[in-house]
């Protein structure tokens, strides 16, 4: 992606330092920061999968914001340049960014966005039923915590999964077979309960008046999550809301 462009923001949605060497993950976001010439931007969170940490041997235990935090601290070291290692030199490469790449805290929690004021420069949200009351809820909660950390107004991101009815014949079912796949570690019943609320189904003109209304809340970007591996979602996108 950092080679095939220029202006495109580059957001990973959401890395899980619990789950990785943090100077290593620091090595690697900031390789990844100097490719792009500063347009990454970090998605980070303690993740939701038990499986995920013991797949790679990582402790369940340390699923806590104040475990994130602590490892989000030691990146900020590295890209400042601190010897960590005892290595001859530092670990390398520095960001193109002082101080490294943005940092958003993923999270739907009010407590869990609260609690990183202090290191994010905002939030990655995710809205899993579009409900525009709970995700400006959430944004206050963001402004008011930044604002009480005497921080920078947070930039404030929010996602959720699509299927357009432009080039699905059953947009709903899409987003319903997709989740099956993606939450096949949940129960299938209850994947099945969620589905039929989860996501935008619909029309390019009728997704242009949801993404309104949460420009309205005040959204700075909103992630469309594609259920599908086809091309034609993005053409019919691009030109749409160009």
């Amino acid at each position: 992606m950092s080679a095939w462009t220029t202006r495109v923001p580059i957001t990973t949605t959401v890395v899980v330092p619990q789950l990785h060497d943090p100077v290593l993950l620091a090595k690697a976001l900031a390789t990844a920061d100097r490719l792009c010439d500063g347009r990454l931007t970090v998605g980070l969170g303690v993740g939701g999968r038990e499986e995920d940490y013991a797949a790679v041997g990582a402790d369940w235990s340390t699923r806590r914001i104040a475990d994130l935090e602590h490892r989000v601290r030691t990146m900020q070291r590295v890209w400042a340049g601190e010897n960590l290692t005892g290595a001859t030199l530092p670990v390398g490469p520095p960001p193109h960014r002082p101080g490294g790449p943005s940092l958003l805290i993923g999270s739907h929690g009010r407590r869990t966005a609260a609690s990183a004021a202090g290191w994010a420069d905002g939030l990655a949200g995710m809205s899993l039923d579009l409900d525009l009351a709970a995700t400006a809820e959430l944004f206050d909660v963001a402004r008011e915590a930044w604002s009480a950390a005497r921080r920078p107004a947070p930039r404030l991101t929010t996602s959720f999964w699509f299927a357009l009815a432009e080039t699905s014949d059953d947009p709903r079912g899409q987003i319903h077979r997709h989740l099956r796949h993606y939450m096949n570690w949940i129960p299938p019943e209850f994947v099945d309960a969620m589905a039929p609320a989860s996501g935008f189904a619909g029309s390019v003109d009728e997704l242009r008046e949801v993404l309104a209304g949460f420009a309205e809340i005040g959204a700075d970007e909103v992630q469309l999550i594609p259920t599908s591996d086809d091309p034609r979602q993005v053409a019919v996108l691009a030109g749409a809301l160009s």
